[in-house]
């Protein structure tokens, strides 16, 4: 009997990976995403499926687990101080929104005829949006860490604590008053500030003593273990304390947040916070019941429509009286038009509390289930609907009117460690970019960036190339870089052209397109990196300055040889960037004993590229 028990849980574990598996590449590969992918699967191999599992509701508590362990990871970026700054998005615009679509959703309820408590225990538990899912879509975009998506977080983590003061409510509302009730009120209050207060001071004065004490005994199974502890054990202080245990662990993981084993603690956690996450959105699939659905199918098929529809109107609302653009409110709209995780909980205490009843849970909890659902089918027809979004220039000055001794096209990496010489000198540059964050990102540090795209020839001269001494084009962009280089040469001749290079085949293209300067984009940092290797692995200052002048040597031979052999037009120059430079600065590394150069490293020095078209 205990080996038939057994491999029936393990029929089970085996049925979810595989469902899992089989699933998510399916979807993604179709574009609908990873979530759409774990709810359908949960919705095949359930109770309303095949019917292989029968309690979801038992997975689903454990699932919640990745929810936990999600808000932890995202905790340990948001360091304390980035937090407080987000503080009037938090409770400001959290606030506004929240307090729209709670007053909006619950008079959908009442037009659909249910009581006051009933329409307010259905629009609070709607208006918590899902966490899990918003967190999954915005980290599959890579937005989390963009303004859109740090106030998106801002709204969730409000949404977060605001289900604590729910709860009380409901157990306000309640017919059912227990004896002693004020008193135990006010115990509970006070058991929840306590939770909350000891987990902080165990973040400030034991967490960090703790890894540092775990850390010296190099046992990477411990560290991963205390990780865990961590972040169960916040949830579970929390839970105690009748708070939520996802923001329990968010807090643990702020108070890590600057801790020096952050991403230690990241990368033990992600396996798990990976694999329960997917446990969780297929749990989520499992609790949709098909009878409930086929029963009440006008209402709750209106019902999620309504509440998505009138939730999504709200948010845009609110994102619009905050100053958020029209494309940024509409994508956040769609974004949180669906309720969330906390829901569940919420009609769970209320029909405890004979809020309400069996019945109105059960249409309920389909209704926020099918909204979790359809949200990555409508983020999906919204991306494929709208046309591409163009930022706002608000507060940016276009390229016109300009003039300069040097035009610089581009602001990245290379362009601004390129301009530091010119300015060093005082030089008059004019520089141009098409990068809008960037733009503002320089004005707060002093530079003047103007918009202006330098493939087209009423920018450039918008931007004075006429009356320019130089042109530095400094874009990563191969094909835009021969664009402005095949403008430049035939509208600007009096202007010397500069040209960052992609690659040795690139830098043959601009050699032949007349250009009096170009380098590779790597080269000179590549060669002086495996000097400064060389140096820490004991060889010589002076030898390992010899290797590399020996290397560029032998590089500019082969250029030469590539140019002759691809026909290179006669009297095209030489550019500086393939020939040996003056000798590099020192590096700070102290010097060591010198060490031979052997003849295998000699021979490698010798041999050609193994791709001549690398940088």
């Amino acid at each position: 009997m205990a080996t038939e028990a057994v491999s029936s849980d393990l029929i089970k574990v085996v049925a979810l990976l595989g469902a899992a598996v089989v699933a998510v590449p399916i979807f993604r590969r179709l574009g609908l995403g990873s979530v759409l992918g774990y709810l359908a699967a949960g919705l095949l191999i359930g109770p309303f499926g095949f019917g292989w599992f029968s309690d979801p509701q038992s997975i689903l508590h454990v699932a919640e687990l990745g929810v936990v362990m999600f808000l932890f990871v995202i905790g340990l970026e948001m360091q304390p101080s980035h937090l407080w700054s987000l503080r009037r998005q938090i409770f400001g615009l959290g606030s506004l929104q929240i307090a729209v679509c709670t007053v909006a959703l619950t008079g959908v309820g009442l037009a659909y005829g249910f009581s006051v408590p009933v329409s307010f225990v259905g629009a609070a538990g709607f208006v918590l949006t899902s966490t899990a899912i918003v967190m999954q879509l915005l980290g599959e975009r890579g937005d989390i860490a963009l303004p859109r998506g740090q106030k998106i977080v801002s709204v969730l983590l409000f949404e977060d604590l605001l289900i604590v003061p729910l709860l009380a409510v409901v157990a306000f509302m309640s017919p059912v008053v227990p004896d002693h009730a004020d008193g135990s009120r006010w115990i509970s209050v006070g058991i929840g500030v306590a939770s909350l207060a000891g987990l902080i001071a165990a973040g400030i004065w034991l967490l960090n003593p703790l890894f540092r004490i775990l850390a010296s005994a190099k046992a990477r199974e411990v560290m991963t273990a205390a990780a865990l502890l961590v972040v169960l054990g916040s949830a579970l202080l929390m839970q105690v304390g009748g708070l939520s245990m996802a923001m329990g662990a968010f807090l643990a993981g702020v108070l890590l947040s600057e801790s020096t084993f952050r991403h230690q603690i990241e990368a033990d956690i992600e396996p798990f916070r990976g694999i329960l996450l997917g446990l969780f959105f297929l749990s989520v699939g499992m609790s949709l019941d098909l009878g409930v659905v086929a029963g009440n199918w006008p209402l709750i098929a209106s019902g999620v429509l309504a509440m998505m529809a009138v939730k999504a109107l709200c948010i845009y609302v609110a994102a619009r009286a905050t100053h958020s653009p029209h494309w940024e409110a509409l994508d956040r709209a769609v974004l949180m038009a669906q309720g969330g995780e906390f829901a569940f909980v919420l009609f769970s205490a209320a029909a405890a509390a004979r809020v309400i009843d069996a019945t109105v849970n059960a249409n309920l909890t389909a209704i926020v289930v099918l909204s979790m659902v359809l949200t990555p089918l409508f983020v999906i027809a919204l991306k494929r609907l709208t046309p591409k979004v163009q930022e706002s220039l608000e507060g940016i000055d276009e390229a016109r009117g300009l003039s300069g001794s040097v035009l610089i096209i581009g602001f990245g990496r290379f362009g601004q460690v390129m301009s530091q010489s010119l300015l060093a000198r005082d030089v008059d540059v004019t520089i141009i970019d098409t990068d809008i964050e960037m733009i503002r990102s320089a004005e707060e540090f002093g530079f003047k960036i103007y918009y202006g795209d330098g493939t087209r020839l009423d920018v450039l001269h918008s931007s004075g190339a006429d009356k320019a001494r130089a042109i530095a084009v400094c874009i990563d962009d191969r094909i835009a870089a021969n664009r402005i280089v095949e403008l430049a040469k035939a509208e600007f001749s009096q202007a010397r052209l500069l040209v960052r290079s992609y690659d040795r085949e690139h830098s043959l293209e601009l050699i032949n397109a007349g250009v009096d300067y170009q380098i590779r984009e790597t080269f000179e940092s590549a060669v002086d990196f495996g000097a400064a290797a060389l140096v820490e692995l004991g060889v010589a200052q002076e030898e390992a300055e010899r290797i590399a002048s020996e290397i560029r040597r032998r590089d500019a031979e082969r250029f030469e040889l590539e140019m002759a052999a691809g026909d290179v037009r006669a009297g095209a120059p030489l550019m500086l960037g393939n020939v040996p430079k003056p000798k590099p600065t020192p590096f700070t590394t102290p010097k060591r004993e010198g060490q031979a150069l052997n003849e295998e490293t000699a021979e490698v020095i010798k041999s050609p590229d193994l791709d001549s078209r690398t940088g």
